[in-house]
């Protein structure tokens, strides 16, 4: 009789242990995106400082070989304004993970007009209204925090004048100052393959007012999108709504505002959206990498 009561406390100690390993599986599940790893939710990558940019944003540093470098090119707006090209190194944008963890070569960048924050751009191309002197791009981690090097974040300037100006490839710098010569080798100002030939004013794509709706209908048969990618002007708050009929099974994916809609052959798809943020954001296909519009959104 004595060995029942000796088995029953160790009994409920297993079962005590059981319970909180299975109890912290379930919150290592729960504070990160679904289908995020642990590891990435972890967001241990680089070393967490406690400087901050203008925006309060805290920087995270790598070593400078691992360091993604950005340089920027403004080109006048036919309408106003300057369209930004952006050329990356060890970088990639990554809007699907947006709010993730920060891991090496992830994230996107912010447009900062004169010190002061316009736009977030989640691919090559930007936005920015007339109106400032200079431009500084810093690229940022899906936590949001600033990629670093030698203690400062990781950026470009840009002088903002009548003609195209680019920056040249640039190490990080502080975020008061004019970054400093880069010392990793030049990259390459051409534009990234998945960006497409950009028309001043399509016929038809400005929007008739706000809160109004633009439709724009879409046919992609192979590697051919018709009509051809162009631009789609709208004003923020207004309403865009895209029918696409593809030829083969695809994924659609807005750009910056992280909306996806899948794609059947031959059965066409509609996805609407609010212009909630401004900027130039593309929308593309996941498998193809096909470009098939582009959206600005003044």
């Amino acid at each position: 009789m004595t060995r029942p009561r000796a088995v029953a406390p160790l009994m409920v100690v297993l079962a005590v242990a059981v319970l909180a390993l299975v109890g912290c599986g379930g919150r290592a599940t729960t504070h990160h995106k679904p289908g995020t790893s642990h590891e990435e939710a972890t967001g241990s990558s680089g070393t967490l400082l406690t400087a901050r940019d203008e925006g309060g944003h805290r920087l995270r540093e790598l070593p400078a070989a691992d360091a993604p470098t950005v340089r920027a090119e403004a080109r006048p707006d036919s309408e106003g304004g300057w369209n930004i090209h952006l050329t990356v190194e060890r970088f990639r944008f990554t809007p699907e993970s947006t709010g993730g963890a920060a891991l090496p070569g992830r994230g996107h960048a912010r447009l900062l007009v004169d010190g002061r924050e316009t736009a977030r751009v989640y691919g090559p191309w930007g936005y920015v209204p007339a109106g400032g002197r200079t431009l500084t791009v810093r690229l940022h981690a899906d936590d949001h925090t600033v990629w670093a090097a030698a203690g400062a974040p990781v950026q470009t300037t840009v002088r903002l004048d009548a003609t195209p100006a680019s920056s040249p490839p640039t190490s990080p710098a502080p975020a008061s100052a004019t970054p400093a010569p880069s010392t990793s080798p030049p990259s390459s100002s051409a534009p990234s393959p998945s960006s497409a030939p950009v028309s001043p004013r399509p016929t038809g794509s400005r929007a008739p007012g706000p809160g109004r709706t633009v439709t724009l209908a879409l046919t992609i048969t192979g590697t051919t999108v018709s009509p051809p990618p162009s631009r789609i002007e709208l004003k923020k708050g207004e309403h865009l709504t895209l029918r696409v009929t593809s030829d083969r099974a695809d994924t659609l994916h807005v750009h910056g505002y992280d909306r996806e809609l899948p794609l059947s052959p031959g059965t066409p798809a509609t996805l609407t959206l609010t212009t909630d943020r401004t900027g130039l954001f593309e929308v593309e296909t996941h498998e193809s990498g096909l470009v098939l519009t582009q959206l600005v959104v003044r």
